[in-house]
């Protein structure tokens, strides 16, 4: 090895229109293409040249050492380059609707739809019988309104789009009233005040952080009150002394002055979570048989479906949701449409539990959970690893039924270095393992693999247990 420290080296750094010739460029430019091959050729001997200049030391500086360098540099440039940077992965941190790990899983049905319409043209908005112009938001709102019994429904890109819209079409140079405790933060700097801002409605916020009464909305309302906000406590919890009113008492008082009940429930729930061991979580009809004008939902939480915003309530408020220019911007497209609708349809017929995989994994039977940590962990002993079960707890996640845990068995791998480790998985396993990491355990929880997968989890503990601590 030696260290490039002055001219010579600098000089002996190859140009890139010599590089273009050897065999190996020429294999990258019929990969790649000349003018990606030129861009990586150029970075690679910009990147040696800062070396030298530095005064590192180069791997191989000696007889066309720096050609070999600079083709090799460019090859992992390309190679980097040609990778998608959304990538699949295995979940196994226990946690079921992961933001960061892309939420729900979709079900075998979703996935289908999806590459069905995908593959070619679809009847995103085109009437078959009558031949002419139709329109997209009739593939999923028979099925919502059905679902629901709300008198009409939208579908939009997401529930954060959801809400803007609601408060942009109705509320907007007008007065809406909330509870100070729901001025809430969710992911990605999502704020319910600076939402309500950019529609134009006027925040009137009334109660304390952990108290507001039903005297204080009727209070606040005033001639150029348009409605009352509630927004779940999707992604917290409030305990010890603290209250709200109802939903059903703030319809009422709605309703008596004229007023909207608009209600961001959030978490898409249109099941009862408590059969299962989890607290009640407000749901989509439970909102709407309370008195709520118009409910918004995510499609990709508890729902259990793609991305999506979903907006369902009384016809003629949602006839000048539907109309406002912002429903374009924010309209689904047609692979949302499809991978909802058979989501859907999966819960009208009664299928929801062991089709929908987010549902599948709370449901998920203790007994086996722990079966199938043990064969693991046997696994990973006949591989070496010091591997065990141990109990422990997942958590539902992704703004739903915030605090509430769900009992599992986990695989406690001890590791002396159980940090680099999990780097490992995350960055060396083909497909990439989310693990977790308690004190010196990397911990696994088979909730949240999905069918197939266990398979390649191991085989992937295993390799980066072999190769990053041979």
């Amino acid at each position: 090895m030696t260290t490039g420290t002055g001219d010579p080296l600098l000089r002996r750094l190859p140009a890139v229109e010599r590089l273009l010739q050897d065999e190996a460029a020429v294999a990258l430019v019929g990969r790649f293409g000349r003018p990606l091959v030129v861009e990586a050729l150029r970075h690679s001997v910009d990147s040696l040249r800062a070396a030298l200049v530095a005064g590192r030391a180069l791997p191989d500086s000696g007889e066309n050492g720096l050609h070999r360098l600079a083709l090799a540099g460019a090859a992992e440039w390309l190679e980097a380059l040609s990778k998608p940077t959304l990538r699949p992965l295995i979940n196994a941190t226990g946690v079921i609707i992961h933001t960061n790990l892309g939420r729900a899983p979709l079900s075998a049905a979703a996935r289908e739809a999806i590459g069905q319409v995908a593959a070619g043209y679809s009847a995103l908005e085109y009437d078959l019988p009558a031949g002419e112009r139709g329109s997209r938001s009739i593939h999923a709102a028979g099925l919502l309104t059905r679902l629901t019994g709300a008198e009409a429904a939208l579908v939009v890109n997401n529930n954060s789009s959801a809400v803007l819209l609601m408060l942009t079409a109705l509320c907007q140079g007008r007065e809406v009233i909330i509870s100070r405790g729901q001025l809430v933060e969710i992911g990605g700097g999502f704020r319910v005040p600076d939402v309500m801002a950019q529609s134009g409605a006027r925040l009137v916020e009334v109660g304390t952080t952990n108290r507001t009464h039903l005297r204080d909305y009727a209070t606040a309302i005033t001639a150029d009150t348009a409605a009352i906000f509630v927004a779940h406590h999707s992604n917290f919890k409030m305990i010890g002394f603290t209250s709200e009113p109802p939903l059903a008492h703030l319809a009422a008082l709605a309703r008596e002055n004229g007023l909207m009940l608009l209600y961001d429930q959030g978490s898409g729930a249109l099941l009862d979570t408590t059969p299962y061991g989890l607290d009640p979580e407000p749901g989509v009809l439970q909102g709407l048989e309370a008195g709520a004008d118009v409910v918004a939902f995510s499609g990709d939480k508890l729902l259990g479906g793609p991305q999506a915003g979903i907006l369902v309530g009384r016809q003629e408020l949602m006839a000048p949701i539907a109309r406002h220019p912002l429903a374009r911007a924010l309209r689904a497209d047609k692979l949302t449409l499809a991978a909802l609708s058979v989501t859907l349809l999966a819960y009208l017929e009664d299928r929801a539990i062991v089709e929908i995989p987010v549902w599948r994994m709370i449901a998920r039977n203790a007994e086996e959970l722990a079966d199938e940590a043990e064969s693991w962990a046997a696994t990973l002993r006949e591989a070496g690893l010091d591997a065990r079960t141990a109990p422990g707890e997942s958590t539902v996640g992704g703004g739903s039924l915030p605090g509430a845990t769900l009992p599992t068995t986990l695989v406690a791998i001890a590791h002396p270095a159980p940090h680099q480790l999990a780097a490992a998985l995350r960055t060396r396993a083909k497909p990439p393992v989310v693990a977790r990491v308690a004190g010196d355990l990397l911990l696994l929880d088979p909730r949240t693999v999905l069918p197939g997968e266990a398979g390649p989890l191991l085989d992937a503990v295993r390799y980066c247990f072999d190769t990053a601590f041979p």
